[in-house]
């Protein structure tokens, strides 16, 4: 090759380095800008702040992808039998990081959960406190399926599980919600005095802040052209096994407060049932 086509390429290479660098250099100082712009702004919540934080980093990532693109452009296409050979290879190679970044897409165009949102997924369940193209970072909620109290621990999984695994989504943009929580007894217990004091318990736990749900139920169904579930408190029972009885509890809760109105509405159902045992006893 001679040598003036040589110093051609190697310009040529200089320049579209030095517009990479401009364009890294003004992508940092707009996110340093927004940044601090966001954390000084006293009408957004804390949650705000982090939504608008890391909607701030991903869409300056996705900008300098983007702009690395275009200014490589013409380079790229010298070399483009070689590039298909080689991304054919790549995608071989690198399928779990594909479905990663595809899952992001998803969860991005499905808009299937922000920051904020209360998600289970595979067996992990939490608040979602930071997502990026390759993984979801939660703060886990606990212990098991049925608590609501967070365990201090951080789960990090991968955007592929999205196309793999159901994904559930606990507070679906509403204030209310029913949730269930399962009461179990034996067969020769009272059932049908625990489940009049299961029922009590909750209607009086329930009563401040019911007329609120109904008016929640209703919205839903007019957003979502469904009939909506009554949200008064009711009992279902269930035969798990020989001998044994469950009473599942179905009751309206804020979302933000469900798991203090689960334990109020069961210790006062402890409560009743001790203090009627007790009576019994006396008698």
């Amino acid at each position: 090759m001679p040598q003036s086509e040589w110093f051609s390429i190697d310009s040529s290479v200089a320049l579209d380095s030095v517009k990479s660098l401009i364009l890294l250099l003004t992508l940092v100082i707009i996110r340093m800008l927004i940044k601090r712009w966001i954390a000084s702004n006293p009408t957004l919540s804390m949650e705000s702040k982090r939504r608008w934080v890391v909607t701030t980093r991903n869409s300056v990532a996705f900008v300098f992808l983007i702009g690395l693109v275009m200014i490589w452009a013409h380079e790229l296409q010298a070399f483009a039998v070689s590039i298909v050979a080689l991304a054919a290879a790549m995608v071989l190679a690198t399928k779990e990081l594909i479905l990663c970044w595809s899952g992001a897409a998803l969860r991005v165009g499905g808009k299937v959960y922000a920051v904020g949102d209360r998600i289970q997924i595979a067996g992990h369940r939490g608040v979602v406190l930071d997502h990026d193209m390759f993984a979801t970072k939660l703060l886990e909620i606990g212990p098991g399926q049925s608590a609501h109290l967070y365990t201090g621990r951080v789960t990090v999984f991968p955007n592929s599980l999205l196309f793999t695994n159901p994904l559930v989504k606990e507070n679906p943009e509403q204030e209310y919600g029913l949730y269930t929580v399962v009461v179990p007894i034996l067969n020769e217990d009272d059932w049908q005095r625990s489940e009049r004091l299961l029922l009590e318990a909750a209607k009086v736990e329930c009563a401040p802040f019911m007329g609120e749900a109904v008016r929640q139920m209703k919205l839903l169904e007019q957003a979502n052209l469904l009939e909506a579930p009554s949200p008064e408190p009711r009992i279902t029972i269930q035969l798990p096994e020989s001998g044994k009885i469950h009473l599942v509890l179905r009751f309206p809760a804020p979302d933000r407060g469900r798991s203090r109105i689960e334990q109020t509405i069961l210790r006062r159902y402890l409560l009743q049932m001790t203090q009627q045992d007790s009576s019994s006893d006396i008698k």
